[in-house]
């Protein structure tokens, strides 16, 4: 009778802990653990002026603590072109959208210098693409015409386009499948509300998952769960943020929630919000932290982007001024404390992490 007891007494714990594993302290499948790395500097992707062709990319060399203005320029002269959009490292290159130039280049990060310029036209006519996206070997670039390019990061070719929804913006990866924002934008007032899901082994769109109006912003962390910042239609429908559970592609929240754009680093999200702020969003427990991450005395004119550094946790914080003049990046320590500062090109938008 007692072996009887025991047997069932340790059937219900490995039960328990079974279902335990069911919570949100699973991990995401596509998480992968970070490697060793050591920081040579930072780029800074400034956007400049809509139509100025003035794009331009600052770098900070954490070695000697110089400061090169415009990378690109000094070291390909020539420029980047109009309205970079988005900046990201995958392997050994970086990818830079300029998205009124409707083109995408691809540059070495180590020395700044051009591998390819890829354009961005169907006929003639310019993608304008916005993000990009990558997953093993593949870069997803999403463009305004309502497709998302697929191209091949060792040949540089662009493999396919995939259908989605009106003028899609970013995209996240998680439990196999890519998560497009499809935004409507250029289509005032009658904005998109979907979110498409492409599958990332046939590379084809399988549904769209409705959100509020005008969605713009996605990121995944690491428990599987995707969120979606909505801006609304600027009158009747307000600014929303939607979480999509990616095992089931359902919604299992949607809040009126107000944030400029989402960058997750471990449990933490750092949104960039009205009045110099930073918001930071637990996605664990699924609820607004702080309203400010920033804690010391520190003042901003008008926050415009955040980068967290994964191996250090220090906090990037750009400063877009009067969004017509130079602009600045602060660097915060994991308490909210700032280190130091660097001047900036015109609305500094992206910050991202060169290795040695």
């Amino acid at each position: 009778m007692k072996q009887f007891k025991q047997q069932t007494f340790f059937t219900l714990l490995l039960l328990t802990c079974i279902f335990a594993a069911c919570k949100k302290d699973d991990r995401s499948s596509d998480r992968t653990e970070l490697p060793k790395a050591e920081r040579a500097g930072i780029y800074v992707l400034c956007e400049g002026l809509f139509n100025a062709n003035n794009t331009s990319l600052t770098y900070y060399n954490y070695n000697d603590r110089s400061l090169v203005q415009d990378q690109f320029t000094s070291v390909n002269g020539r420029g980047l072109g109009d309205t970079g959009n988005d900046i990201k490292i995958y392997g050994s290159k970086m990818y830079i959208v300029v998205n009124v130039s409707s083109t995408l280049e691809v540059i070495n990060p180590k020395s700044g210098a051009s591998i390819k310029k890829i354009d961005f036209k169907n006929n003639g006519v310019g993608r304008q693409p916005r993000y990009v996206v990558f997953n093993k070997n593949k870069a997803f670039i999403s463009s305004y015409d309502g497709t998302v390019a697929v191209l091949d990061t060792a040949s540089l070719a662009i493999e396919q386009y995939i259908k989605v929804g009106r003028n899609p913006e970013e995209m996240a990866i998680s439990n196999g499948k890519l998560y497009v924002a499809n935004s409507g934008g250029l289509d005032y007032p009658n904005y998109d509300n979907t979110v498409s899901v492409i599958d990332l082994n046939t590379l084809k769109e399988v549904k769209k998952i409705t959100v509020v109006d005008n969605p713009r912003k996605v990121a995944a962390d690491q428990y599987g769960d995707i969120y979606v910042l909505s801006t609304g239609n600027y009158s009747s429908i307000k600014p929303s943020m939607a979480t999509i559970d990616s095992k089931t592609d359902l919604v299992k929240t949607a809040v009126d929630f107000s944030g400029g754009s989402m960058v997750i680093n471990g449990d933490y999200a750092y949104m960039p919000a009205s009045r110099g702020k930073v918001k930071v969003f637990n996605v664990k427990t699924e609820q607004l932290e702080k309203e400010n991450f920033i804690t010391d005395s520190t003042k901003i004119t008008t926050t415009y982007g955040v980068a967290v550094d994964e191996l250090t946790g220090e906090v990037f914080v750009t400063d877009a001024k009067n969004y017509t003049t130079g602009g600045e990046v602060i660097c915060f320590d994991k308490d909210g404390k700032r280190k130091y500062s660097i001047p900036v090109g015109i609305n500094p938008n992206k910050v991202v992490f060169v290795n040695k």
